[in-house]
């Protein structure tokens, strides 16, 4: 990986790798890494500690979606996996645009292929003495309309003690291959207020997000909050084998293109028309303890 680009405000610090999809490497406070670090020599975004989610989210179930008399195919794009996942930003090269002490824009430009539009997707991340602040924003280039959805995918190290705390309506179970089957309340063990959230086998989206999700442990100098006004959804990964979870704000359900185009609005897919654009802003303040 080249030497990433490091914004430094009071004791946080946050190191961007542009060539390995636009992703975050490392957000630290002081000694402590808010966000699971990545390794020296980071070379995948899956080793990263956030990557952008561009122009869609999650899973398009064995890659073919039809839009409007097109039937859109995508191949895989991850080992392992039977469904391409997360668009295309995140194993792309980014372009640097800014860079200042406490912030950057980094720049990425689709040309048509698999893909059949042509979009600019833009990141801006703003350091402050409290946190980060991070709007992912995508345009259409195309002709015609596109659809489009937006997340990001923040990994976050933890211990049995770690804890998550969030509020959210539903859940969407899913299949032996991480896609969705049915979306039913989320009581019991898919409950996210104040419970652990190290190692608990779940790998599912929620809908009904409340747009702010906490995490603590007695082991961290702080606690973290997630705040995004424009994620409706919420996704949640935590391997059986603990370590890391993933704590992901997006704007639309797992495999929502896969579903006829009228439900598209309900689960959180827009159609921009040429020109147009959406965003998602978020912010991950760092609550130090007095």
């Amino acid at each position: 990986m080249p030497d990433p680009l490091r914004l430094r405000a009071a004791e946080l610090t946050v190191d961007l790798a542009p060539a390995i999809g636009g992703s975050i490497a490392r957000f630290d406070c002081g000694a402590f890494p808010v966000m699971r670090p990545a390794p020296e020599g980071l070379a995948s975004p899956l080793d990263a500690a956030c990557f952008p989610l561009v122009p869609f989210c999650n899973r398009i179930r064995g890659g073919h979606f039809a839009f409007r008399g097109r039937t859109v195919s995508l191949a895989r794009n991850m080992a392992g996996e039977q469904s391409p996942l997360h668009g295309q930003g995140w194993s792309a090269s980014w372009t640097i645009e800014h860079k200042g002490a406490a912030e950057a824009e980094l720049r990425f430009i689709h040309d048509p292929g698999e893909w059949p539009w042509a979009y600019e997707a833009r990141q801006q991340f703003a350091l402050d003495a409290e946190g980060l602040a991070v709007r992912l924003g995508c345009r259409n280039l195309s002709g015609e309309p596109m659809p489009c959805g937006l997340g990001l995918h923040p990994y976050f190290p933890c211990t049995p003690t770690t804890r998550i705390d969030t509020k959210v309506s539903h859940v969407w179970t899913i299949d032996a291959r991480v896609l969705p089957v049915d979306r039913i309340p989320a009581t019991g063990r898919y409950d996210l207020a104040d419970r652990p959230v190290c190692g608990q086998g779940l790998d599912n989206g929620f809908d009904g997000w409340s747009g702010e999700a906490a995490i603590a442990s007695p082991a961290m100098p702080f606690a973290i909050l997630i705040r995004s006004p424009d994620a409706g959804r919420f996704q949640l990964y935590s391997p059986p084998s603990g370590g890391h979870f993933v704590a992901e704000p997006v704007t639309h359900a797992n495999a929502a293109l896969n579903r006829p185009e009228a439900e598209w609005s309900a689960l959180g897919i827009r159609i921009l028309d040429p020109g147009e654009e959406m965003a998602l802003n978020a912010r991950f303040d760092v609550e130090v303890s007095a």
